[in-house]
């Protein structure tokens, strides 16, 4: 832990030297105001970068020395970028005014990303207290609007604009020390402390495209231009849109922890998939191109909006674009601080319901299936485009804060056979963000992309001419709710059908996620898996010299629950059946069975949960799908098809049925003779599933004990012999991080005589 008394002190005691780094510091504040500055005579009046936006480091080429000048100046570079956009604020007052209901006032986003540094440091122990409690409780959450949101303003007692700044200068003070004297040990990776550092910057980056879009939604009284936020001035007449071919071919993706660069979880894992040849078009669908649709009425058409979009459509009353603006004498455009006339080859900006309507009104218009695209065709055009990571120079592409605080014509930048296949604006895609195989939450941000898993965010890719760092990698994967608005825009394909992404809900019930787990999940306390360690117990016994020579075409799994059991006992048995009461726990194991990864929530304490996965792959059960099949079924009242095993499992089931005696007096039917029932059971018997008058055993009896053992042999014996004596098998459930059930089983096996 770097201490408080070696950073910490210092911000508190030399507030001076606070004030120096901020205003001398570096050339840093310079670069930026160079940076952003029109320069009229550049060619074509674009924007003169003599010092670029930083890019994002590589974290393992260079040593200790090199890293932290390349971290400080990117830090640096960052944080004041950042606190310079919000110069296009007219007054205080519209740190305070709203820019949408959706959203927080500015004057949070102003505080949070600093914030956000302050929380991660203290995860990973990089500093040991707090710089200012009252700041880090108001500015820790609230950026989009999800569930744990509080957008209420009553809730708030917002610090004055100067507090803040003042805040974000202790902070910034504070980030400067770390990164000159706190101990490093190189390379920055995932588990690395200083990944907190990286990631605290790389968030900063996303707002400072986050925000600016709010300053551009907020009320022309409300901002003000400025010269470090000079947008693009070319334009010019639109060109014409037309199909270009896309050659099928393959999209391999495998970000790994040893990646040089800086990642979100969402990023990480592989991912495979064969595309088929497809046509797309070849620019950004322009404003001109879109004015065609807004002519026609597409607004107000509901065969062109989906049912998603229809409420949008009745929400919002739009019928245009929402940056355009209709005048008496034409069409103008929002820009982030004023209203310019409408640049008709620029692209237009829409929400994700815009992009699919025009689609569905041009396929109707053709005939032909345009859509937009997949994330995975995405990234097939950026393939055949021949593009490569922003070096160190200007971007090939309006992209970084290279070409202009705004987008530019969609034929200013050509990649390969397309235009604009990175930069300019964010492209909507059909995709709804999902993990990779391999998936992992970093336990420092354990909720930047699991609460998108919700198949309502779609992912956009590309960025946009203000999209820097990890943003405009290849590798990036951002996702936003597809009514919400971005400086993002798109480009359409002409495909068949999609196919569907794998599920990205994760299960959150508590019952399914503890069984999930307890499945598939971690082995606690050298405890060996539950169901793993029955079927290897069952397959010692069916190998003993008296039962090695009996078939083993068939077995049956009752009371599968989530299937893990099954899907062992497939690698000894031709064909195996899991049957289970419960739809629900079915449906984990037919999610694996069908290739997908199981996603689950536990909790660890409070309202804090883990995010866990598992597939059959992590298991070594991936040979074992084709040899499964699952069904819901009554253990007490099955269906006739359900016969001819040669080894039946009955795993803690029945002292959870409503009638077991008559199960233990019928399933021998299901059976063929010389087969092997296996029964554990801790034998809890509770009347909320079994009424009193039908346990079969753990009660008194003509005032002597009676065992459910005893109930057993008195139920099985006309039909079964017990094969060995009773063994138990212990397992463990897991409840919270720190509460777990131990419980043991007592396993027997019987055999079918007669």
């Amino acid at each position: 832990m770097f201490s408080e008394t070696s950073v910490q002190r210092k911000i508190n005691s030399n507030p001076d030297r606070i004030k120096k780094d901020h205003n001398q510091n570096s050339p840093n504040t310079a670069v930026r105001k160079s940076a952003m500055d029109v320069q009229q005579d550049h060619p074509r009046n674009m924007l003169k970068t003599p010092a670029l936006f930083s890019r994002t480091p590589n974290l393992r080429d260079s040593d200790e020395t090199e890293m932290r000048s390349t971290l400080r100046h990117y830090f640096l570079d960052t944080f004041n970028t950042y606190e310079s956009l919000f110069d296009c604020l007219a007054s205080d007052n519209a740190f305070y005014t709203k820019s949408i209901s959706l959203r927080h006032p500015l004057i949070f986003y102003y505080g949070h990303t600093a914030t956000f540094f302050i929380n991660k440091l203290l995860l990973t122990r990089l500093i040991s207290q707090r710089v200012d409690e009252r700041m880090e409780s108001i500015f820790a959450v609230g950026v989009d609007e999800m569930s744990w949101d509080d957008l209420n303003d009553a809730n708030y007692s917002w610090p004055k604009v100067h507090e803040v700044k003042a805040y974000r200068d202790k902070v910034r003070q504070l980030v400067l020390e770390l990164i000159d004297h706190a101990p490093l040990q190189m390379p920055i990776d995932w588990d690395n402390p200083w990944w907190a550092i990286i990631m605290g910057i790389e968030h900063e980056r996303i707002h400072l495209e986050t925000s600016s879009v709010l300053i551009r939604q907020h009320h022309l009284s409300m901002v003000k231009p400025s010269l470090k936020w000079q947008p693009n001035r070319i334009s010019g007449p639109a060109p014409e849109n037309q199909l270009m071919s896309v050659a099928a071919g393959k999209v391999l993706l495998g970000k790994d922890k040893t990646s040089p660069f800086y990642g979100w979880d969402n990023e990480y894992g592989v991912h495979e998939a064969d595309i088929s040849a497809f046509k797309a078009s070849e620019y950004l669908v322009s404003n001109q191109e879109f004015l065609e649709f807004v002519n026609i009425g597409g607004y107000q058409k509901p065969e062109y909006w989906t049912e998603e979009g229809h409420g949008w459509l009745a929400f919002s009353k739009a019928q245009y674009p929402t940056f355009w603006r209709k005048k008496p004498d034409g069409w103008y455009l929002r820009l982030m601080t004023a209203e310019a006339t409408m640049p008709w080859d620029w692209p237009v900006e829409v929400n994700y319901h815009e992009a699919k309507a025009f689609c569905n009104w041009k396929k109707l218009q053709t005939g032909q299936p345009v859509r937009l695209p997949t994330e995975d065709e995405w990234y097939r055009l950026y393939d055949v485009s021949g593009m490569q990571e922003i070096g160190s120079t200007a971007a090939p592409a309006n992209l970084h804060l290279d070409h202009g605080a705004s987008p530019c014509p969609v034929n200013q930048f050509k990649h390969g056979d397309f235009y604009d296949v990175v930069g300019n604006v964010w492209q909507w895609t059909e995709t709804p963000i999902y993990p990779f195989e391999g998936f992992d939450v970093h336990p420092i941000y354990d909720d930047f992309t699991t609460p998108t898993f919700d198949e309502r965010h779609n992912l956009i890719k590309g960025g946009s001419w203000i999209s820097s760092g990890n943003e405009s990698l290849r590798s990036s994967r951002y996702a936003f709710r597809r009514h919400f608005f971005q400086h993002a825009g798109f480009r359409y394909v002409v495909s068949g059908d999609i196919n569907p992404v794998p599920s990205s809900h994760y299960e959150t019930d508590k019952l399914m996620s503890e069984y999930a787990e307890f499945h598939y999940g971690d082995e606690y306390f050298g405890v060996a898996n539950f169901s793993k360690a029955l079927v290897d117990l069952s397959m010692q016994t069916l190998n003993t010299p008296e039962l090695q020579q009996l078939p083993r075409h068939k077995a049956l799994d009752l009371g599968c629950a989530s299937g893990r059991a099954t899907f062992e006992l497939a690698q000894y048995f031709d064909d195996v059946t899991g049957v289970d009461f419960s739809a629900r726990f079915i449906g984990q194991a037919v999610q694996l069975a069908n290739g997908a990864t199981l996603r689950y929530t536990l909790i660890d304490e409070g309202e804090l949960v883990s995010y866990k996965s598992r597939t059959l792959a992590d298991l070594g059960l991936s040979n074992t799908t084709a040899k499964v099949e699952f069904f819901q079924g009554d253990a007490c009242n099955l269906k006739p098809v359900l016969t001819g095993y040669d080894f039946i499992m009955a795993a803690n089931l029945i002292d959870r049925l409503y009638d077991p005696a008559k199960f233990l007096n019928h399933i021998h039917e299901r059976l063929n003779i010389g087969g092997v029932l296996m029964l554990a059971s801790p034998y809890t018997w509770l009347s909320e599933h079994t009424p009193r008058k039908d346990w079969i055993g753990g009660f008194k009896k003509d005032g002597e004990t009676f065992s459910t053992f005893d109930g057993l042999q008195a139920l099985l014996s006309q039909h079964f012999q017990l094969i060995q004596q009773p063994v138990e098998v212990a397992f463990v459930i897991r409840e919270t991080k720190r509460k777990f059930q131990h419980t043991l089983s007592e396993v027997t096996f019987w055999q079918r005589m007669i």
